[in-house]
């Protein structure tokens, strides 16, 4: 049986969904409230034994709700696995973005689904485990926020971003890389206020119409992104590369990097390019 990715059959596997990323973030957080130990990448970035147990809780759910779907995972592709993914559909995964954050014992770290079709971020599932928030989004279908409460779903509400205002501006920015080219930018809205916070959290306040922009000028991943970007563009948002084409997926198979991006809450608010 294939798995279909329009909106009505993506709408009936979302429980199943929201179920995998909540149950990913109890391991995740299992890890945080333990005495864990750190591990560093060939690209030396950290890694946990959070991002491991989450990443196997995660790939096991999904090959039951959907074993046509070849899955990308950050720590598989990590370890030189990586599937055919020619059919243009495929989910990509991060069990923990914002490891340095988690390392440090802050909150804002996320673990993340995202299921990809020809490019495009469709479907999108974002938990932010320490703040008990979760975030999703399905294209055709919307977006909602809800708060975790006893490992459960609760006050369910639907999220739209917001039209800019350009007098009050809120512009969301990394905690960890800020870089000159960025703040060169930044400097063409002096009076924007600037929120930062780590992981995908970035792309969710978007998403929810807490925030209106969020530039990236450095380097990030796909399974950085794309729960988040599913959730962004199924709230009415948008995120586009430097030439102001959409930013898509699956460009590169061997690094799945992404380029600079610009994230925007108001699809018809102009700003400068994303140069220096």
């Amino acid at each position: 049986m294939t798995t279909k990715a329009d909106p009505q059959s993506l709408k009936a596997l979302t429980s199943k969904l929201i179920q995998t990323t909540l149950d990913a973030g109890e391991v995740v957080m299992d890890v945080y409230n333990s005495d864990f130990e750190v591990y560093g990448k060939a690209d030396q970035s950290p890694v946990t034994e959070a991002d491991r147990r989450g990443e196997d809780i995660i790939t096991a759910a999904l090959q039951e709700i959907a074993p046509d779907i070849p899955i990308v995972g950050e720590e598989a592709k990590s370890d030189g696995h990586c599937p055919d993914i020619s059919g243009g559909l495929f989910w990509l995964v991060d069990p923990l973005d914002g490891t340095k954050e988690f390392v440090k014992k802050g909150s804002d770290f996320t673990v993340n689904i995202g299921l990809i079709k020809d490019g495009v971020p469709i479907a999108g599932f974002v938990l932010a485990p320490a703040m008990n928030k979760l975030y999703w989004g399905v294209k055709g279908l919307g977006a909602w926020t809800a708060n975790i409460c006893s490992g459960k779903v609760d006050d369910q509400k639907p999220i739209a971003a917001r039209a800019a205002n350009p007098e009050k501006l809120i512009i969301v920015a990394s905690k960890s890389h800020r870089s000159p080219e960025l703040e060169a930018w930044l400097a063409h809205f002096p009076s924007a206020e600037h929120v930062s916070i780590g992981s995908s959290l970035k792309l969710c306040l978007l998403a929810t119409g807490e925030a209106d922009l969020y530039p990236r000028l450095g380097p990030t991943c796909e399974w950085d992104t794309a729960a988040a970007h599913a959730v962004l563009l199924a709230a009415g948002g948008s995120v586009e590369v430097a030439d102001g084409s959409p930013l898509g997926y699956a460009k590169n198979l061997k690094t799945f990097l992404n380029p600079w991006f610009l994230c925007r809450a108001d699809t018809d608010f102009i700003v400068p390019a994303l140069t220096a």
